[in-house]
């Protein structure tokens, strides 16, 4: 078999197995269909074929524990699922509430110990810092 033969059976084979009868071309195809069967690939990154009790479906990547990857899913997700664990989500709200408290608080003190720091080593701070403060000062009184 030429090579010339050889790309073309793999590219007619590729193009069949991107059509293969059954096979989901998108999530939103599988709403509404019931999980059959779930049979993870032998490698170890957690892909697996999800087969519908309709005969179709889908490759899916492994399900993702990152909690980035988990915080994109509940914002799209949110309108699907919070009617459904509203517990769940008033818990993640309060959690968030306090991390980004937690975080303004701690930028704050960063702030705070660098002038602390430096003031000794760089004596025109206070200066800067009370002509800062001045100019707030003013433009809090326009407002």
């Amino acid at each position: 078999m030429s090579i010339e033969a050889k790309w073309k059976a793999n590219q007619d084979k590729a193009a069949f197995l991107k059509t293969f009868p059954g096979l989901l071309a998108s999530w939103e195809e599988s709403i509404g269909q019931t999980v059959e069967h779930v049979v993870p690939f032998q490698s170890a990154d957690g892909t697996a074929m999800i087969v519908f009790t309709n005969a179709t479906f889908a490759v899916a990547p492994p399900v993702s524990l990152e909690p980035r990857d988990i915080k994109a899913g509940l914002s799209v997700g949110r309108a699907a699922l919070e009617s459904k664990l509203p517990q769940a989500f008033a818990e993640y709200d309060r959690l968030s509430a306090l991390d980004q408290e937690a975080g303004r608080k701690a930028r704050m003190e960063n702030i705070m110990g660098a002038i602390n720091n430096n003031l000794d080593q760089i004596p025109e701070l206070k200066d800067h810092i009370r002509m800062l403060v001045q100019d707030w000062e003013q433009e809090t009184t326009q407002d």
